[in-house]
């Protein structure tokens, strides 16, 4: 069995993108029923996460039985050579207004660790079959397409800033391009990694949430801020709590001249 030997990168690669497909398939037949009379229908949302978290669970028992899924309570300490070493994180619905109302941007993203070291992340809108991957340390993909971030300094009224909800409420911006809110961190992320924006202000997340996002937009030459532009460290927040503050996805280059025309309201 596959748990009995050391599993080779590819043999997880493989795996992860099948399932990860797997599961976009089976979050289809939920996705664009949620009921009209009502705003958010939670009661979709909860039978849908349940049925995709089991699915992943179920796939990765039989493949990897002595693999672990991240949960918050499950996380063991110390250096191991057993195969519990590797850990799968697996967010199984990102934008969940644009999936019970049937609008194609929502995500499931999907990473590896080994020994709490990343090895690989995954993101995958099903909706509209965008298949974002990386290797850590390697280049990042959509599909078989290089991923690159924008690597020009500045930013004009043609730059493109994807925002949170409620973002108003916590900023005043003079950005000069195009603000958007498309519903979606993990394709937020994506499309900052592929240099189709040139940043986007997350908050609200968790490790969970960013794990695969983190190792994608890094690999494309991108890299997520703290909002005074402060290192962020995602392994700090294993424990799988709400991380504190919005978060700044770019170029390493841009960072300033983005977050220059952004003030908190708080200020």
């Amino acid at each position: 069995m596959a748990s009995e030997r050391t599993c080779s990168m590819d043999e997880l690669y493989q795996f992860a993108e099948e399932a990860i497909r797997r599961a976009g398939e089976e979050a289809m037949r939920f996705y664009g029923t949620g009921r009209n009379s009502v705003k958010f229908d939670e009661d979709l949302i909860t039978e849908a996460e349940i049925h995709l978290n089991d699915f992943f669970r179920g796939r990765i028992a039989q493949q990897f039985p002595e693999h672990l899924m991240f949960l918050r309570d499950n996380l063991a300490e110390g250096y191991s050579h057993e195969q519990s070493r590797y850990l799968w994180i697996f967010d199984p619905l990102d934008g969940v207004d644009n999936f019970q109302t049937g609008i194609p941007i929502w995500a499931m993203s999907l990473a590896v660790l080994d020994n709490y070291w990343p090895l690989f992340g995954m993101i995958y809108l099903p909706a509209s079959g965008d298949f974002f991957h990386a290797r850590v340390g390697e280049n990042a993909f959509h599909g078989e397409k290089l991923l690159q971030v924008r690597e020009t300094e500045g930013v004009d009224n043609e730059s493109i800033l994807l925002i949170f909800s409620r973002f108003h409420q916590h900023y005043h911006s003079k950005f000069p391009g195009k603000i958007r809110n498309l519903g979606c961190t993990s394709a937020h992320a994506c499309y900052v990694a592929m240099g189709r924006a040139d940043a986007a202000v997350i908050s609200n997340e968790s490790y969970q949430n960013l794990a695969a996002a983190h190792i994608i937009t890094e690999a494309a030459g991108g890299k997520i801020y703290r909002m005074d532009g402060k290192e962020f460290h995602l392994s700090e927040h294993l424990d799988g709590q709400k991380i504190a503050g919005s978060l700044l996805v770019t170029s390493p280059g841009k960072f300033s001249a983005v977050a220059e025309h952004l003030r908190s309201a708080d200020m």
